[in-house]
């Protein structure tokens, strides 16, 4: 994994610990031990592996370590978080962060709890539900400083999810490719509607990857409807425009 510790000191600006990259290197081979009978993740090549899941994920922190948040009491939530991206490898690399993941695909519920299992990280929870039913549960509703998703959505779809889970003054993640831009042209009313205002965005350069990547950094400003997130499906079929 000196590969990937010298990426993320280029990025980020420290370096991993020995016990991080042998916790990185068990989650390569986990995941491509699994991938064979249980697909889930389209990327299988190792580097691919370390760019575009590892790095990518551990990008977030350029919008997070940018904000005065305590790390003792980080609480951020991971929606739709696949294989454990981005939530497990931040949570590889502060173990103050509290990161809950939410996947509502059993297979890749299984492999998260494995995975969780096999890392010992005791920081981490998975809840095997859809983000439109948990964001309207009062014990995860308006409570996470952060709410991260990666590129599962159109912006406003993604936004709907996200903003219900955090508190005013907390922040969402928006991970986006090139049409971060064309997205939040698209996402006036979604926001305008949720509670949440453009904060940031964040360009991002991964190496070997010709397009850039944009973290697209929401922060809470008022409460959200309780109408929102609406019930699953919904948000897809019908964005907020």
């Amino acid at each position: 994994m000196t590969t990937l510790t010298n990426m993320v000191n280029n990025l980020l600006g420290f370096k991993l610990t020995k016990l991080q990259e042998d916790s990185f290197q068990l989650y390569t081979e986990e995941i491509l031990f699994w991938n064979k009978h249980s697909n889930i993740t389209r990327i299988i090549d190792n580097q691919e592996i370390i760019i575009q899941h590892f790095l990518d994920s551990l990008s977030c922190l350029l919008a997070i370590q940018t904000k005065n948040i305590t790390k003792h009491s980080t609480k951020i939530v991971d929606i739709c978080s696949g294989a454990g991206f981005p939530g497990i490898p931040l949570a590889i690399v502060n173990p103050h962060y509290n990161i809950t993941l939410i996947e509502s695909t059993k297979k890749k519920y299984k492999f998260l709890k494995h995975i969780i299992n096999k890392l010992q990280l005791t920081n981490i929870r998975i809840i095997n539900n859809r983000a439109e039913i948990i964001g309207q549960q009062s014990d995860h509703r308006e409570y996470y400083d952060w709410a991260i998703a990666r590129a599962v959505a159109e912006l406003p779809v993604l936004i709907e999810y996200l903003l219900p889970f955090t508190h005013i003054n907390g922040f969402c993640i928006a991970q986006k490719t090139y049409s971060a831009y064309d997205e939040i042209t698209n996402s006036t009313k979604a926001l305008s509607t949720l509670g949440g205002r453009l904060e940031r965005v964040i360009p991002v350069s991964l190496p070997s990857m010709r397009k850039r990547r944009y973290l697209i950094v929401i922060k809470k400003t008022c409460r959200t409807p309780l109408k929102y997130p609406r019930r699953p499906g919904i948000p897809t079929k019908k964005p907020i425009h």
